[in-house]
């Protein structure tokens, strides 16, 4: 009995253990279920409710604001306001429309609306410190943007016809910016314009205009004899035009890039004067590819600013030679504009044509990025590395394209002296529309030329001769084939004028 009592005890013992532990866990799962369902005070949810209607209300004004254009844009208008401004102080005080289209073969950008309405690259004009807003809208279907880099704004790309957008940035300092399609060639296609802010005279550096006219050289000697000759050469030091809104240190033969074109007769005796002007840096020389004897003259020409020197040599070869200066270092001399063409005619002269050119290809090595405005300095590191910034025709960005492009008529036949300065880039020299009827390739005159050539090799410190006949109006391209470098500047223009040849060119099919 005392087992079974013992037994008895300690199970009811453990039913009341039981049982205390299940209130306990009842308890307790009541409180944290109360916890759980204790709500936020009244103020805090007002608050937190106010704060959500106020951010709607504010997403939804700024979803339904229209641009001031009228145009919704496909995507936000980007802004380059800077911290510590508020959205007020960068609501537009002036606002322009653009519109991608082509045109005459050439992409723009064409104004819509007010003052600029249907114009091709207007120019954009406001106040000093006015905030612009500028909406671009895709005419044409293709990938483009507009940047104006001087105010560090590029709008978004946009590709699809009607698809849009804008942006917005501070005007804050005066002169005239240029305004482009970054995208890669657009650009040289013909999207760039203006922007004008405040007073137009207030625009950057100009510069002395260096660019030879490509018609500036004497036409055939047309004689049966030898003769002599004086030429008379002066190095200058001058800031030239490089492009819009940028300048460069040239140094120069007779204040012009690529120095005047020299014209002898093979036999004739020629009398070199190289004068330095006194205003002059450096020491300057003369070395004639076309001389025989010690450093093609050179030697005899190591020129002091306001001294001048004289050599003679007899022109033993009939030829197209270039001549640069020889002073060290040379590439540096050479690469700031000191290069020309000598032709020696052969006893018989050239075959007639109705017009020449006189073209040479040359490199810029500035220590600014391409684009960058202002006066720019020249960086001896960019041309021991051979990365040039610039790469040009007569001098500048834009000699034969905007000062002095060729002009010839439909049914003329025409001659172009070509030479590369360089001093470390081979030109792969084409134009483009047109195949060389004859290259007298690397210039020699007493060899057959070449025939039906769509592109002619020219080394630095070569030259070549090329004739062609041209036959359809319209503008022809001049370029080095290595066609990144029309990126860099290297384009000329050739027009033609006269009646269309619907039987070699037309547009539409063959019928």
């Amino acid at each position: 009995m005392r087992g079974k009592d013992f037994f008895g005890a300690k199970m009811a013992n453990s039913f009341w253990l039981f049982t205390l532990i299940v209130t306990v866990g009842l308890i307790l799962s009541g409180c944290q279920h109360d916890l759980v369902k204790t709500e936020l005070p009244p103020d805090s949810t007002a608050q937190e409710q106010s704060q959500n209607t106020d951010e709607q209300s504010t997403n939804n004004t700024q979803a339904e604001q229209p641009p001031s254009t009228g145009t919704q844009p496909t995507s936000e208008p980007r802004s380059t306001q800077t911290s510590g401004e508020s959205p007020a102080e960068y609501t537009p005080d002036v606002t322009f429309t653009l519109r991608t289209n082509i045109a005459e073969g050439k992409l723009i950008f064409e104004g819509v609306g007010g003052s600029i309405d249907g114009q091709t690259n207007p120019n954009l004009r406001v106040a000093t410190g006015a905030v612009v807003q500028v909406t671009l809208i895709n005419g044409d279907g293709a990938l483009h943007d507009v940047s104006f880099p001087e105010f560090n704004a590029t709008s978004n790309q946009i590709v699809g016809q009607e698809s849009s957008t804008s942006i917005v940035f501070r005007a804050d300092s005066a002169g005239e910016y240029f305004y482009f399609c970054t995208v890669p060639g657009h650009r040289q296609a013909g999207m760039e314009g203006k922007l004008i802010v405040g007073e137009a005279e207030a625009s950057g550096p100009s510069g002395a205009n260096i660019a030879l006219d490509p018609t500036d050289l004497p036409g055939p000697l047309n004689r049966q004899s030898s003769e002599f000759v004086r030429v008379d050469l002066e190095t200058i030091e001058v800031e030239g035009h490089l492009g819009d809104g940028r300048t460069f240190t040239y140094w120069t033969f007779n204040n012009q890039v690529p120095g005047p074109f020299i014209r002898v007769r093979v036999g004739d005796t020629v009398e070199v004067h190289l004068k330095n002007r006194e205003d002059s840096t450096m020491i300057h020389s003369v070395d004639f590819h076309a001389v025989t004897g010690p450093g093609g003259g050179a030697v005899l020409t190591q020129t002091s600013p306001g001294d001048e020197t004289v050599f003679t040599f007899k022109a033993l070869n009939p030829g197209l030679y270039v001549y640069h200066c020889a002073t060290p270092l040379v590439a540096q001399h050479i690469a700031n504009g000191m290069y020309g063409l000598i032709l020696v005619e052969p006893e018989e002269g050239l075959p007639p044509v109705d017009r020449e050119f006189y073209v040479m290809q040359g490199e810029i090595y500035t220590r600014e990025s391409l684009g960058q405005q202002g006066a720019l300095g020249f960086s001896v590191d960019k041309l021991l590395d051979e990365t040039p910034e610039y790469f040009v025709f007569n001098g500048a960005i834009d000699a034969l394209t905007k000062t002095s492009p060729l002009q010839a008529n439909v049914g003329e036949t025409v001659r172009l002296f070509m030479g590369v300065g360089g001093p470390n880039f081979t030109s792969s020299f084409h134009v483009i529309g047109e195949i060389f009827d004859r290259v007298y390739d690397q210039a020699s005159l007493t060899s057959p030329p070449l025939t039906d050539v769509q592109t002619t090799l020219v080394p630095p410190g070569g030259a070549t001769m090329v004739e062609f006949k041209l036959d359809v109006p319209g503008r022809y391209i001049l370029v080095d084939h290595a066609l990144s470098r029309l990126e860099r500047g290297l384009v000329g223009f050739l027009y033609a004028e006269g009646e269309d040849n619907p039987d070699i060119f037309h547009e539409g099919g063959g019928n």
